[in-house]
């Protein structure tokens, strides 16, 4: 990934704004230059870099775009290189706010933030098991120099990550539609996930509902199921199976995004299919079979 911002502000990945705040304050004032008088340029080099940190992971768009593809996604969304603050900016003593300084002189208000658009992103549980490139085209619409409206069509790339989840928003910055005199709007993709034939998700774990027959579930059998990457699962179970009865395979389920070497459970529910009818010799034969056994 590169430079890697949250060990540079010394946060975790599910870091807080708070404890970005707190970080980033205790680490300024650690490296400020003018409390690094023998070591001026090193202390001067290791506050830009916390600094810069700081102005991408406390940006909610920068920061998303910075998880997902890393410096160069910044990059090359139109961010440029992350700013910094001047070492003068910050002073090793704390010093209280002059409120005359939120005055902006003279110059029009901010222009307005255009609503981000939303679209669907469609998604198989397998791409979302073993990660996957999507291409998407996109149509928008921009105004020309004469303001005049145009459509423009353009390929953009979603590198699914192993262990999203649906809801996942994945945001492209203006990358929308273009009103005259108003930046781009956001687009932003939402994950939803496409029904599978065998597997349900729950979580990070996988569910499996699969029917047994009476005879299976009071002398055993072999489960085989083909996994979500390829693989061949064979699960022996000798066990009597109860009604209701679930067997749990730990680390076979989906993947922890934040994680994705360690996985969720698989769980097999199994349904019970009780013979409809059966014959006199075929009843006797059980009570023969089970006359003794007690539950």
């Amino acid at each position: 990934m590169g430079v890697d911002y949250y060990n540079i502000l010394k946060v975790s990945r599910g870091a807080t704004e708070d404890d970005l705040k707190k970080s980033y304050k205790r680490l300024a004032m650690k490296w400020h230059p003018d409390k690094n008088p023998a070591t001026n340029q090193q202390a001067e080099a290791k506050f830009k870099l916390i600094s810069e940190a700081y102005d991408v992971l406390s940006d909610p768009r920068k920061r998303q775009i910075y998880d997902l593809y890393g410096p160069e996604g910044l990059k090359s969304s139109d961010f440029g290189t992350p700013s910094y603050h001047h070492p003068h900016d910050i002073k090793p003593c704390a010093t209280r706010n002059n409120n005359n300084n939120n005055h902006r002189a003279g110059g029009a208000g901010p222009k307005p933030i255009p609503t981000p658009i939303e679209t669907q992103l469609l998604c198989t549980l397998e791409e979302l098991y073993k990660g996957a490139r999507k291409k998407m085209k996109i149509s928008r619409v921009l105004p020309d120099h004469f303001g005049k409206p145009i459509t423009v069509q353009e390929i953009l790339k979603i590198d699914i990550k192993p262990g999203w989840k649906k809801g996942t928003k994945i945001t492209f910055p203006q990358k929308g539609n273009q009103e005259p005199g108003l930046p781009p709007a956001d687009l932003i993709f939402v994950v939803e996930e496409k029904p599978h034939a065998v597997f349900q998700r729950d979580g990070n774990d996988l569910v499996v509902n699969h029917k047994i027959s009476l005879l299976e579930a009071l002398t055993g059998l072999s489960l085989n199921l083909t996994a979500l990457d390829g693989r061949r699962l064979t699960l022996p179970v000798t066990d009597i199976i109860q009604p209701g009865s679930e067997v749990v395979i730990p680390n076979e389920g989906m993947p922890i995004s934040k994680d994705p070497s360690k996985k969720g459970n698989l769980i097999i529910k199994f349904d019970i299919m009780f013979p409809s009818r059966l014959t006199a010799e075929q009843k006797s034969d059980l009570k023969r079979a089970l006359g003794g056994v007690y539950m």
